[in-house]
């Protein structure tokens, strides 16, 4: 077993360099990157400036309306890395990663590594509470769906459950922000504290931070609540009918025994290979739900990058959320592995 997983740890690499190179060479041929930005800003100030009849101060070109000279245009080129081959700037910039070093953002020009490691913690306060949530309700409930099977609970939690996983988590979002928030006035409209969180006691600012929690919180929770107790409440269901369970009973076991000594614990291996794949939600967070709730966190950081062409930043969340969605992978065979003791991988 332990082979197995020295082999998946050592696949993660050539699979890193398939998504990352991948992306990378989108970024180098979608347009609207960091050079065209600032020609379109130089361009506008140009335009501003001309306007005031104050452009003959400026240090830009002339004579054909271009913002820039090439030289300043080549210059830009060299430092964003887009004067060599692709393969040679991917190559530079897996070896910058490697030593830590994700660059600079082309809107903010701050590091992209210090940029990540702010916003972590907001998306990992919403993704521990998200996981805590789901894992603690949802294999109760489908426990009770399954042991209370076409009763009015279960068809009453059914449609609950079918409605939540038919919106979308920023669609309730914003449904919640216009019921709660701004025709009623029950919940802020976003954000993580209020403005005047620093002159707020200790007490309030943990009642602050909780109620702003409670209207994302619900959003990150209801697709995943939906499919994870669905999961639990089927496969329970199947192991229940199984033999083993029939026979376990026919010889006197009661049914409550039969269930937790006996089907509980193989009703859990669809859940455990869901468990390592929540690892990248818990640090990424939701981009959506953030832009939504405006939560300056992971999600938030990387849509905004995303719209805004800061392809640094962008290379940086990939790197951090590929790596983490395939270590979640093995933590699932791991999970797994742990849950059934037939399991043995070669």
């Amino acid at each position: 077993m332990i082979a197995y997983f020295v082999r998946r740890f050592f696949l993660i690499i050539p699979t890193f360099i398939g998504i990352t190179i991948m992306v990378f060479t989108i970024t180098r041929f979608v347009p609207g990157g960091p050079i065209e930005r600032i020609l379109l800003n130089a361009q506008k100030m140009q335009t501003m400036n001309s306007s005031s009849n104050i452009s003959s101060s400026l240090s830009l070109s002339s004579g054909t309306g271009q913002p820039l000279s090439e030289s300043q245009i080549e210059s830009l080129k060299q430092y964003y890395g887009f004067d060599k081959p692709v393969i040679l700037s991917y190559f530079s910039w897996l070896g910058k990663i490697c030593t830590g070093d994700f660059g600079y953002s082309t809107r903010y020009y701050d590091p992209v590594l210090t940029m990540i490691i702010n916003r972590i913690p907001i998306s990992l306060y919403f993704g521990i509470l998200t996981i805590i949530i789901i894992y603690g309700v949802c294999i109760p409930l489908g426990i009770l769906k399954a042991v209370k099977h076409k009763t009015g609970f279960d068809n009453i939690t059914s449609i609950i459950i079918f409605t939540g996983y038919a919106i979308p988590g920023w669609v309730a979002g914003v449904i919640m922000l216009v019921l709660f928030a701004s025709n009623n006035d029950f919940f802020p409209l976003g954000g993580l504290v209020s403005d005047i969180f620093d002159e707020l006691s200790f007490v309030e600012k943990i009642y602050d931070i909780f109620w702003h929690t409670i209207l994302p919180l619900l959003s990150y929770v209801i697709g995943s609540f939906s499919v994870m107790t669905l999961l639990m409440k089927n496969t329970l269901m199947d192991n229940l009918s199984c033999d083993y369970v029939r026979t376990a009973i026919a010889k006197g076991l009661s049914f409550k025994k039969a269930v937790f000594r006996h089907a509980l614990r193989n009703s859990l291996i669809p859940i455990a290979t869901h468990f390592g794949n929540n690892i990248s939600i818990i640090l990424m967070g939701s981009f959506l739900i953030e832009k939504v709730f405006n939560i300056n966190g992971m999600g938030l950081l990387g849509y905004e990058s995303i719209i805004d062409r800061d392809y640094p930043v962008v290379m940086g969340i990939l790197a951090i959320s590929s790596l983490l969605f395939m270590i979640g992978n093995i933590l699932s065979d791991i999970c797994v592995a742990i849950v059934d003791p037939r399991v043995r991988f070669q």
